[in-house]
């Protein structure tokens, strides 16, 4: 199970540390269509194969730039879907019998 926090593995910040925040090109290697339809883990692959390519280093700096933006669209579709499904999960409460007695809320923290 991937946790919320765990969900960049430090990836926005190696993808920040690579190339630096806030620089992204207009012509996008996917588009937003082409997210949507990647399931939660194919999108997380997705974005841990892009900090492998980044990381190594062998990449030029305009595919860098392309890589990153994706990286970084991938990163918040996971990070949406992730709190999608946490925001349904539910705690089960137990009696002082031992038994269900109820849901509350899930909380994470």
């Amino acid at each position: 199970m991937v946790h919320k926090a765990n969900l960049g593995f430090d990836a926005s910040v190696r993808l920040d540390q690579r190339i630096g925040h806030g620089h992204c090109r207009s012509d996008m290697t996917q588009s937003n269509e082409e997210f949507s339809n990647l399931s939660f883990e194919d999108a997380l692959k997705r974005l841990e194969a892009i900090v492998q390519k980044l990381e190594s280093g062998d990449v030029p700096l305009d595919k860098s730039i392309d890589l990153y933006s994706e990286g970084d669209r991938l990163r918040a579709q996971c990070q949406a879907r992730l709190e999608s499904a946490q925001a349904r999960i539910e705690k089960i409460s137990l009696g002082k019998d031992g038994q269900a007695s109820g849901t509350a809320p899930f909380d994470a923290g």
